[in-house]
């Protein structure tokens, strides 16, 4: 598997992205203003995710997905991780994501990649997408707010 940076002449792979955001305009705004990444394997696109950088020394994770089949075999934390290093590499010294108070794997995913819990963001799912989003039986309602010093 390798993961690399998507050119601007390369389109970017929507619908994995809407697997992780299912706010078309979220994904477009911040594919707009941040760098995306890809991971591919026998040149097929397998996960993705977006770094944005949101203050000189601070940039934002705002999404990790991986194809449906190719998902609970580690790619996840490997996305991550390489997230953390290009950012390392980049010279930012903070890495901040947000997942949602339903996303139980993700949560997890994120702190045993290092990351800590830093705040919430209530009502953030209710106010800035226009379905309910439900995960593991739970409504995504608030934003759980991570962040690891690099």
């Amino acid at each position: 598997m390798d993961i690399r940076l998507l050119s601007d002449k390369e389109k970017p792979p929507i619908d994995l992205l809407l697997s992780a955001d299912p706010s078309l305009p979220l994904v477009m705004e911040y594919l707009e203003k941040g760098d995306c990444f890809v991971a591919e394997s026998d040149k097929q696109v397998i996960g993705v995710y977006v770094l944005l950088a949101t203050e000189p020394e601070t940039v934002e994770l705002v999404n990790v997905a991986v194809a449906e089949k190719y998902q609970s075999r580690g790619i996840g934390k490997l996305l991550v991780k390489d997230a953390i290093e290009k950012a390392k590499i980049k010279g930012f010294k903070t890495i901040e994501v947000g997942t949602g108070n339903s996303s139980i794997g993700q949560l997890a995913l994120y702190q045993k990649c290092g990351f800590r819990i830093t705040g919430v963001d209530k009502d953030f799912f209710i106010r800035n997408y226009e379905e309910e989003i439900y995960e593991n039986g739970i409504q995504c309602q608030d934003m759980l707010r991570l962040a690891q010093e690099l």
